[in-house]
């Protein structure tokens, strides 16, 4: 079972007001997934922006989550960037306060994360890689880019079977202002959003 806080806040989701421009921006991964799951193959998600900090680990961390709420087995998310650099505090503080457990297993200048979302699932292990780290996969895989500069940088990723553009704006613009713990909710939520509406569209294969 998901951790009933997490559980609460996908319940109060509301994926009906995703405007068209964004659902028809999310249908190549909807199309991705399903044909996936109509041949009983593997699904893995590399969600990939410039730095690795802070939307691709938002968009790996809920896209695991959703798969497990819509019982999708054999879904495996991942991140990663062009750069490395640390996954950011406050996404993890966002995501601890919407539920998930947090612990830190290293310090240092990219430490390294263990964030659960449910009792019984294995934790996802959270810190920033470039996206051809041995972390990642290497073959198989939809890239998403969740940012429009690793957008326009990687025009082609090595390895992808698709490469799917699905950005967001940067919570890092409201960093050391009054408004930060806000925009990061703001955008964790928009993250969670939309991939409970991907996610709600997979058909089973049964």
């Amino acid at each position: 079972m998901i951790f009933p806080k997490i559980e609460h806040l996908i319940a109060q989701l509301k994926p009906e007001t995703i405007t068209v421009a964004r659902t028809t921006l999310l249908q190549p991964l909807v199309a991705y997934i399903q044909a996936k799951v109509d041949q009983n193959q593997v699904v893995n998600l590399h969600f990939i922006c410039t730095h690795n900090s802070r939307r691709s680990h938002l968009s790996q961390v809920w896209a695991q989550t959703m798969a497990h709420h819509f019982k999708l087995k054999n879904v495996y998310c991942y991140s990663g960037g062009t750069d490395s650099t640390a996954l950011f505090p406050m996404v993890a503080e966002t995501l601890r306060k919407s539920g998930f457990q947090i612990d830190k297993l290293s310090k240092g200048k990219n430490p390294i994360y263990n964030i659960k979302y449910a009792a019984n699932a294995h934790p996802i292990i959270g810190f920033s890689k470039r996206l051809e780290d041995d972390f990642n996969p290497t073959s198989e895989f939809a890239a998403i880019m969740t940012c429009d500069s690793a957008n326009e940088a990687c025009p082609f990723v090595p390895g992808s079977e698709a490469r799917i553009p699905i950005t967001y704006a940067d919570p890092k613009a409201f960093d050391d202002t009054p408004q930060q713990a806000e925009k990061y909710q703001e955008r964790s939520l928009q993250i969670a959003t939309e991939l409970f509406y991907v996610f709600s569209q997979i058909g089973s294969n049964s």
